[in-house]
């Protein structure tokens, strides 16, 4: 083997040892059928598309903002399998909504959308859509819609269970309330944990694409700013963390994604900038 090429596969291989561990597969994703979820999504997400091309609100291939959200995912989408080998079979699309809604997602099966209103209001550059687009596609290849529907499962019969229990011992429904609050707050620790996973994955990803993660602490910056620090409910009833909690959380894994950045950029650790986006101070 050439010496050239002997050095690129061990590179390779240092790569794939460092950034974001891979997440270890939650039992309860078993309890959903795959298959069929990514079918569903993908059917869910062509019929999204015709009403927003029947209401002109669908953005045109050649649509310049769309060609750059292309360009963006195209860099993403070879380091995805290192958390999903399911998504070799994936085929992946992008699509610009026009809407005011600060939204974007990723369906399972590679289906990616986002909403004008998001690039708009928050004045996103490449390295911050790359960082939402990262965090979406995590959901996806970590299959948390999958879990998610496992534990609704789980939840479902947690609760008929406790809901015969309590008739049994003559408390009338309310053992069925108290598992069924229970229940909820369950999937909503869950939902924070998926998120601040995804957070970390999708920072791992761009970061090997050669985005700047710490872009991502200015997206959640931005994010605080447009909400005017206000509309967060409590962290425990919230399926989101807290801006704060979400800053500090990006900010302490930067130590293992900013050396990926550098390598993909061919940059000297210490020859990396600050990260200066359109607002605020740089992030160092």
């Amino acid at each position: 083997m050439p010496d050239g090429e002997a050095d690129a596969r061990k590179r390779e291989a240092l790569s794939q040892e460092e950034g974001i561990a891979v997440p270890k597969r939650s039992r309860v994703a078993s309890l959903a059928n795959a298959q069929k979820i990514e079918a569903q999504a993908v059917a869910q997400y062509g019929q999204l598309l015709r009403q927003a091309s029947s209401q002109g609100a669908l953005a045109p291939p050649d649509y310049p903002p769309r060609r750059r959200l292309e360009q963006i995912a195209e860099r993403l989408v070879p380091h995805s399998r290192r958390f999903s080998e399911r998504s070799d079979g994936w085929r992946w699309e992008v699509n610009l909504l026009g809407s005011k809604q600060v939204n974007a997602f990723v369906m399972p099966g590679g289906k990616i959308a986002f909403f004008t209103g998001i690039i708009d209001r928050l004045r996103l550059t490449d390295d911050e859509i790359a960082m939402i687009m990262g965090h979406e596609m995590a959901h996806a290849l970590l299959e948390h819609g999958r879990e998610r529907e496992g534990q609704a499962r789980l939840a479902q019969i947690a609760t008929v269970g406790a809901s015969v229990f309590s008739q049994i011992l003559g408390y009338g429904d309310l053992g069925g309330q108290l598992a069924s609050g229970a229940s909820q707050l369950t999937l909503l620790r869950f939902s924070r944990g998926d998120e601040a996973e995804a957070d970390l994955v999708g920072m791992d990803i761009a970061a090997r694409a050669g985005y700047d993660p710490r872009a991502a602490i200015k997206l959640w910056q931005k994010m605080s700013a447009l909400g005017g620090g206000q509309g967060q409910p409590p962290q425990f009833l919230s399926t989101h963390p807290a801006h704060a909690t979400r800053i500090d959380t990006i900010r302490a894994a930067l130590p293992k994604v900013m050396p990926l950045y550098a390598r993909a950029r061919g940059l000297a650790p210490d020859a990396i900038q600050p990260y200066a986006s359109n607002w605020g101070d740089p992030v160092k």
